[in-house]
């Protein structure tokens, strides 16, 4: 018996098809199974009662299946045929199993194949597995626990059988060039050993067998992923053996080349630093637009992305747009010299790391099933922005779908607005299953119109707890150390949902209401006792936040057993935004809930500030407000804010720091040239770092 085809789980077959085909090969087997046989080459076919015959040879996973049906691609009846292989596969296993079997080529007639037989009444139906049973012989069930394999272990030659020389080509240069990959070995939670690439997410759906490998990139548009995430479990198998969640750089090339591409990007922050957003007017635009085109042609997409970002607050600034923010402004600046520091410096890790140069500029997605998380609303002025934060179960990542609108309502109202012939409320709180979807590096997604690919919302069952381990934290504690262990902020992946997780609850400990702050905190509890807070702040445009929230918390909605949100460390506390809940069979979307009134909760007198946060803080928005004035225009009491800022530091231990104000500072008179532009740099750096890490 194929063994590949007995390694196929439900989940599996969902994952290479769609689930409802799945549903419907199994009731059409439940109501006539059809007849097996089995070639010598080992061809499983299988006649089905309503007529097509369907086929799978040994290789080349359900792709390379044949049925007479006249569907497009994988139809129902290959799903069937390899779920009446698993039932032959059962019911050997559970006893002996006699009969003939019919010699290929010539079957028999549909109506006995279908384990129908007939008299003058008409036909009777006989239990779902006898015809599997009667025409294969017995087949040797699957062994439990079997041995652990690793991707890493199929060879090149495999490879490029699967995929063809030109594609293995491709992946080479890639190789060459380096990537970075996590690499998620099989578990008791998850028996797919998967890779995920910043082009696709790779599952080995079956051990050994590379037709069943799934990508959830868009069938022929990055079938060289296939050979990249080998290459991943080959370079994780001989760094990390042990490590059942690792993430790594592959491949790459030392060159004798310094440069890190970004010069010209420099030489615009270099520009923006001194002259300042409100010396620059529209002159610069063109060399934005240059810097921009060819960051993009030499594939460096994070840098891209800082330029965008500056791009931006400058237009906003001038626009007298309230999406304009000094220490953003700051930020995209810093951002740019941190990567190139990264890759330059001795020691430098690898490019694609921190550049991005592995990443696609957009990636399309196969048919996917996107489960919401909830809703974030922003209000700039009277322009609102909602981002809807979907699950994408097949890639263990969480992907953005922003809608801007040109009004001043707030989240209940916006709840009712259109979006994708649906509405907000409904796809923030909903499941979405597209044909159009297209993810950018960045893991924004955008639904692409087309007459063909469909998109359909539907209620969620807020079953958030089937959603993949990396998304689902059930240990707060293991949660915090992966925080910890987090590179620095300004050079990672430029991931926008990267800490939205889902957390389990057993038990909300505290609500309380800080009424200085807007604030509610609520102390939620693991399994194991660990804690962590949520803590949500009001916002105008989201009226019904906190009350919401408090009342889910509650259990005013149905027992909480999940939160959604991003989290982040302070204090020696994780703590979390939530953009949703998951309440009974719900999912509670607070930014876009109508406001309930008061939850009578206990007033909280607020935590004291952290005096390390509050120092550090202070410091960045001094140093931001260097590019927002230019370096050549900054006021005469500038030196001495800074000075202060620099004192506090140190005195409060953070004497580094400090002395990097200090430095910037000692180089303001006269007319700043490049000395003070990196001093600048090298200040806002360990600032922002240790702000990070408070």
């Amino acid at each position: 018996m194929r063994t590949d085809l007995l390694a196929l789980t439900p989940d599996a077959l969902s994952a290479l098809t769609n689930r409802g085909l799945v549903k419907r090969a199994a009731k059409d087997l439940d109501a006539a199974p059809p007849t097996l046989r089995e070639d010598p080459d080992g061809t499983v076919r299988g006649d089905f009662a309503d007529g097509p015959s369907a086929s799978l040879p040994p290789t080349g996973g359900l792709a390379a299946g044949s049925c007479d049906c006249g569907a497009t691609g994988v139809c129902r009846h290959l799903v069937g045929l390899v779920l009446a292989c698993q039932q032959h596969a059962a019911d050997s296993a559970s006893g002996p199993v006699s009969g003939p079997l019919p010699a290929s080529g010539a079957p028999p007639a549909f109506g006995a194949a279908a384990g129908q037989g007939g008299d003058e009444r008409g036909p009777v139906k006989r239990p779902a597995t006898a015809a599997v049973a009667r025409t294969l012989p017995p087949a040797t069930p699957p062994v439990a626990g079997q041995e652990a394999w690793s991707p890493g272990q199929i060879s090149d030659e495999e490879l490029t059988r699967r995929i063809g020389t030109r594609l293995m080509n491709t992946a080479r240069r890639a190789h060459r060039a380096g990537y970075t990959a996590r690499v998620r070995r099989a578990t008791a939670a998850d028996a797919v050993p998967q890779v995920e690439l910043p082009t696709a997410t790779v599952r080995f759906l079956v051990p050994g067998d590379l037709g069943f490998a799934h990508s959830d990139a868009a069938a022929g548009s990055r079938d060289d992923v296939l050979a990249l995430a080998v290459w991943a479990f080959r370079a994780a198998d001989a760094a990390h053996p042990d490590a059942a969640d690792v993430r790594l750089d592959v491949g790459g090339q030392q060159t004798g080349d310094t440069g890190s591409g970004l010069e010209r990007a420099l030489a615009l922050a270099g520009t923006v630093l001194r002259e300042g957003a409100t010396e620059l007017g529209t002159g610069l635009d063109a060399t934005v637009t240059d810097v921009r085109r060819r960051l993009d042609e030499s594939g460096l997409r994070w840098p891209v992305l800082a330029v965008d970002g500056l791009a931006e607050q400058l237009t906003s600034y001038r626009d007298r747009s309230a999406r304009y923010r000094p220490a953003e402004l700051a930020a995209q600046l810093a951002e740019l010299h941190a990567r190139h520091r990264a890759v330059t410096r001795p020691g430098a890790v690898l490019r694609s790391s921190v550049l991005g140069t592995a990443e696609a500029a957009e990636t399309p997605l196969r048919r996917a099933r996107l489960d919401s998380l909830g809703c974030r609303v922003h209000a700039y002025g009277d322009q609102r922005t909602a981002e809807v934060f979907l699950a994408h179960a097949d890639s263990a990542t969480v992907l953005v779908l922003r809608r801007t609108f040109d009004t001043a309502d707030d989240g209940p109202a916006l709840a009712r607005r259109r979006v994708d012939r649906s509405t907000l409320g409904a796809l923030a709180g909903g499941s979405l299953v597209t044909e159009s979807a297209v993810r950018s590096a960045s893991r924004a997604v955008r639904l692409a119109t087309s007459r063909v690919a469909k998109t359909t919302i539907s209620p969620s069952r807020a079953a958030w707890g089937e959603l993949p381990a990396a998304l689902v934290v059930r240990d707060f504690a293991a949660l915090a150390a992966e925080l910890d262990a987090l590179a620095p902020r300004l050079i990672r992946p430029r991931v926008e949902a990267e800490l939205v997780r889902v957390l389990a609850v057993t038990g909300v400990r505290s609500i309380g209401y800080a009424p200085g702050d807007q604030r509610i905190d609520a102390e939620i509890v693991d399994g194991d006792g660990n804690t962590a807070v949520v803590s949500a702040v009001h916002a105008a445009a989201a009226p019904g936040r906190l009350d919401v929230l408090a009342a889910a918390l509650a259990g005013e909605h149905g027992e909480v057993r999940y939160v959604s949100g991003t989290v982040r460390r302070s204090g020696g506390t994780v703590l979390l935004d939530p953009i949703g809940l998951a309440a009974g069979d719900t999912v509670v979307v607070p930014d876009l809930a109508v406001p309930q009134g008061s939850a009578g909760l206990a007033l909280s007198g607020g935590d004291l500030a952290d005096p390390l946060a509050a120092a550090l803080t202070t410091a960045r928005d001094v140093l931001a407000e260097v590019p927002h004035r230019g370096l050549r225009h900054l006021p005469p009491g500038f030196a001495a804010r800074l000075a202060t800022a620099a004192q506090r530091l140190g005195s409060l231990g953070l004497r580094r720091a400090g002395d990097g104000l200090t430095t910037f500072g000692g180089l303001l008179d006269g007319d700043p040239g490049e000395a003070a532009e990196q001093a600048w740099v090298d200040a806002y750096l360990r600032v922002d770092l240790a702000l990070d890490m408070c």
